[in-house]
């Protein structure tokens, strides 16, 4: 069947684009209620980008919620087979807060989960259909995929302090790439040079995977997370060529990409286009809100935020 994409708005023409690059891989479209129980956004607001959510009364008495999000409805709907892999794709309205305008507004999200056997090799998978995503959302425009790893983080952190609240200020810290916080902060608490020195030579990481993850592993070298920078070494192989040669790919790693650590592990990425302020694409392994929501699946998988994308223009 023929159709004139004419008559197909400009944000629809970018849904059809990813639709097609997703079915091509794989992945199947997956669909899903307007609605949940409320419970379900209330025990995981913190995972939520916002934690203001529309409500309502059912018939029966029970409080629902407009869907502010969509993995946690993936992922509560699907049956557990960590021995399977799902590949999912889906293009939804969800019901949030927006950070601009601070009213609710009902907002496209596509992106797309793979659940279940997930290893390293899928990783990759999701990492390349990521920057494809970016590529074509991008219409000829600059982008960038940084991508950096939840547990590298964790590890070196975990290893500095016993204080949870010690713990907290430095991955906050992380996040704003603030090196003279961070160093501040462990002269405050009594943390060894070495190993702040570590955290800061890890912040000051930006470049090609093939370029840093040479330095990365000098970095971490005999410290906590040496077995997770190969885990990570191991996944960003899977995008570049046996030969050596530098693929044609704009990936950076840039390990000031944090996420929310009571919910993702490893590698965590976010995409940006030239021209809007703020990241279009979020994603990452989120084996933690497997568990729990009781699950024995690995998953990792990423958004792209079709609001955002209209920031540029049109």
């Amino acid at each position: 069947m023929q159709y004139d994409e004419n008559v197909l708005t400009h944000t629809e023409r970018r849904i059809f684009a990813l639709r097609t690059l997703y079915r091509r891989a794989g992945y199947r479209s997956y669909r899903m209620r307007k609605f949940e129980d409320y419970d379900l956004y209330s025990r995981n607001k913190d995972f939520l980008l916002s934690d203001r959510v529309i409500t309502f009364t059912d018939t029966n008495g029970k409080l629902k919620a407009l869907k502010p999000d969509v993995t946690l409805s993936i992922v509560k709907n699907l049956e557990d087979k960590p021995s399977e892999l799902n590949r999912l794709f889906y293009d939804e309205n969800v019901y949030r807060v927006s950070g601009r305008t601070g009213t609710f507004r009902e907002i496209m999200q596509m992106g797309l989960e793979c659940i279940g056997n997930a290893g390293n090799a899928i990783a990759a998978e999701v990492i390349d259909l990521a920057e494809q995503s970016l590529a074509l959302v991008s219409e000829g425009s600059d982008y960038i995929l940084k991508v950096s790893d939840v547990d590298i983080l964790t590890l070196l952190v975990d290893g500095m302090s016993e204080s949870g609240t010690v713990r907290s200020e430095l991955l906050r810290l992380v996040s704003g790439k603030n090196l003279h916080g961070i160093e501040s902060l462990c002269a405050e608490n009594g943390i060894p040079e070495e190993k702040c020195r570590t955290l800061t030579e890890l912040l000051k990481i930006y470049g090609t995977p093939p370029e840093m993850m040479p330095l990365i592993a000098e970095i971490c070298r005999g410290t906590e997370a040496e077995e997770e920078v190969s885990e990570l070494a191991d996944v960003l192989s899977g995008l570049y060529p046996e030969s050596g040669e530098k693929a044609d790919r704009k990936i950076v790693l840039d390990f000031s990409i944090v996420g929310d650590t009571n919910y993702y592990n490893g590698m965590a990425f976010e995409g940006y286009i030239d021209g809007i302020p703020e990241s279009v694409l979020i994603g990452g392994r989120y084996d933690k809100l497997m568990r729990r929501m009781k699950k024995k699946s690995r998953a990792i998988g990423f958004a792209i935020y079709m609001d955002t994308l209209g920031m540029r223009g049109k």
